[in-house]
């Protein structure tokens, strides 16, 4: 059974930070591509960031020079760092992991900036 779990949401004022982290279990870390997502209400859920198994990384423009996404491949977890944060990054955060021919996401975090 492959469980990814995220925490570190909460409520920041304009111009803060906070740390999401995922813990997965299973067999999915190793190897897998690990992603952020975000889904605003109303919107579609969209790509934040991902990192490989290397180590590379790609981000949504928007999160460019704010967001920092990184793993910890040793405690099989993956964080991203926010800051800078604005009321539109207001989302409820997901992440993925993908190692094919598997696809697992976890059940999201909320993340609230107010302005």
């Amino acid at each position: 059974q492959v469980q990814l779990v995220e925490s570190g949401g909460g409520l920041v004022q304009a111009g803060g930070s906070l740390r999401l982290s995922c813990a997965a279990s299973g067999s999915i870390f190793r190897n897998a591509v690990m992603g952020w997502y975000c889904q605003a209400p109303g919107k579609q859920r969209e790509l934040v960031a991902a990192i490989t198994s290397g180590g590379h990384t790609n981000y949504a423009d928007s999160m460019k020079g704010r967001f920092t996404i990184s793993r910890d491949n040793a405690k099989n977890t993956v964080y991203l760092q926010m800051n800078s944060l604005k009321p539109e990054d207001t989302a409820v955060y997901y992440c993925r992991g993908t190692r094919t021919p598997y696809d697992y996401w976890g059940q999201g975090t909320q993340v609230t900036v107010s302005s």
